[in-house]
């Protein structure tokens, strides 16, 4: 585990986001981006002497853009705009999305375009390491001009007002800061901006999404391996030949992990001559879909190491002799507006990803019904995978569960495809890229819990194979893993805690760590 991420504007990855949100890491600015940001403000410095009206520095917001501010009321504005802006409804984030959030903004100050003082992101890391989490509302970010709403309840705080979390105490942002030992800020000309205008929200929650979808490809693919195994199924389609011929990449990593999971098998070698021609397609094409899914997710973690060091508030600070004449600003200073607040980039993969982790779960489902359906299931599984079906009802309610989960995950929709123009009109076409980002988040842990679903009902299916026959390595390291904490369904029970341990062991990577210690090589 990472104790410490180094938070320079130019190499944070999800791993890092996730190290912060999740595992308590604290962050740390170099030098290097230090002296980034005193020059970025050197050219504030420099506009504000000028005099020059340049958008955010000495002007009104978004339709009041043509207002001009007096040099006595610039400061008055930067607080106005964070209390105004602070707007969000809705339940609050989890900390972890908090922490994230705040690591992904201090990531994009210290690359020295957004004219803040060292001050500023001194305060922001404080409040990181020393678990400061101010309490922002979920709701209400269109995702552009990034996610007002979301970092104006973050942003309140650093000021001394609204709420926060310090020690499992819900408590006022005057109060946070003093039991941390820290002093509010007065923002000076662009800080209130700069800390408002990105986005956020939308890259810091993707960033968690990237982590625990990845997490839920790699348990899918066991679950998948090990219900081909129980069903007396074949991996003959997983043949890299195969492959060679529809040459996807994430089809060739899915083929590749059943292959090495389930090398040794007594269970596939027993029944490799049997006149059964083809499996049903929940089980012989899942290293298409499966491949599909993860070419999806690798998508989504390309935007958003791009998003992640990336400038996304607005307008941005350059150095003068860098820019045309198209900037506002002085000799010393050019200032462009543009768009990179707008969070379309992160949207569509956020909804790509959505779609793709519905079809994870679909396909997991049609194989736990695989395993449980009298109808359909081979003859050495006994319905419902009960010890005595009829009096005992199994992981029948399991797949019921599975189904509304699926259910749920389809009727979520693409919040990308929808528009609703604000702020008089000037902000007529938004991304709703946190609403994908929250949507996202969901989908995956639904869908994570259908994934443990199937690896429960799996390894309760190779019990009922015949003795003598085991499975693969890989697949014996899986069902090893899941029965150190879930018995043998012997007699009905409340079957909810079987699945809440092994959706806890993908989440924590205990059964990826368990069966990388068993193959010496982890599952990709």
């Amino acid at each position: 585990m990472t104790d410490e991420v180094v938070v320079d504007g130019e190499s944070l990855t999800p791993e890092d986001v996730e190290a912060v949100a999740r595992d308590g890491a604290s962050v740390t600015v170099p030098e290097r981006a230090r002296e980034s940001v005193r020059t970025s403000r050197r050219r504030i410095e420099d506009i504000l002497q000028a005099g020059e009206p340049v958008y955010g520095v000495n002007t009104g917001f978004g339709e009041l853009v043509q207002k001009r501010i007096p040099a006595d009321r610039i400061e008055t504005i930067q607080q106005n705009l964070v209390r105004s802006h602070a707007a969000g409804a809705g339940e609050p984030l989890r900390e972890p999305v908090v922490r994230a959030m705040m690591t992904t903004r201090l990531n994009t100050l210290v690359k020295g375009f957004s004219g803040v003082r060292e001050c500023v992101i001194d305060l922001l890391a404080n409040l990181i390491n020393e678990g400061v989490h101010p309490i922002v509302r979920s709701k209400g970010s269109l995702g552009a001009s990034g996610d007002l709403a979301p970092l104006a309840h973050m942003t309140l705080v650093l000021i001394g007002e609204g709420e926060a979390t310090i020690d499992e105490d819900r408590v006022d942002g005057a109060t946070a800061l003093e039991r941390a030992g820290l002093e509010s800020l007065d923002l000076k000309a662009k800080e209130g901006l700069a800390l408002i205008n990105g986005t956020q929200l939308t890259v810091g929650l993707a960033a968690l999404v990237v982590r625990d979808a990845e997490r839920a490809c790699r348990a899918a693919d066991i679950a998948g391996a090990m219900t081909t195994e129980a069903t007396m199924s074949t991996t003959a389609s997983t043949h890299p030949r195969i492959n060679d011929v529809r040459p996807h990449r994430g089809h060739g990593v899915a083929a590749e992990n059943v292959r090495t999971l389930t090398e040794g098998s007594e269970i596939l070698q027993s029944h490799a001559d049997c006149d059964r021609v083809q499996d049903a397609y929940s089980i012989r094409c899942f290293p298409q879909v499966h491949g599909a899914i993860r070419d999806a997710v690798r998508h989504l973690r390309d935007a958003v190491t791009v998003e992640l060091n990336s400038v996304t508030d607005n307008p941005i600070v350059f150095d003068a002799r860098n820019v045309d004449a198209h900037a506002s600003g002085t000799e010393h200073a050019a200032v462009l507006s543009g768009g990179n607040f707008h969070g379309e980039p992160l949207a569509l993969p956020l909804d790509y990803v959505t779609s793709a982790l519905t079809e994870l779960a679909s396909i997991s489902e049609r194989r736990i019904d695989r395993l449980l359906n009298p109808n359909v299931q081979e003859d050495h599984l006994p319905p419902f995978l009960a010890t005595d079906a009829g009096i005992q009802s199994g992981y029948m309610i399991s797949q019921y569960v599975a189904a509304d989960l699926v259910s749920t995950n389809r009727s979520e929709g693409r919040p990308s495809m929808d528009n609703i123009p604000v702020s008089g009109n000037q902000e007529d076409h938004v991304s709703m890229s946190a609403q994908s980002a929250l949507r996202s988040d969901d989908v995956v842990d639904r869908t994570t819990r259908v994934v443990a679903t199937e690896l429960v009902c799996a390894t309760q299916a190779l019990d009922f194979v015949e003795t003598g026959l085991d499975p693969g390595v890989g697949t014996t390291a899986a069902y090893d893993a899941i029965r150190e904490h879930v018995d043998f369904l012997e007699e009905d029970r409340p079957v909810h805690a079987d699945v809440d341990v092994a959706t806890a062991l993908i989440k924590s990577d205990k059964l990826l760590d368990h069966i990388a210690d068993v193959l010496d090589e982890t599952v990709a």
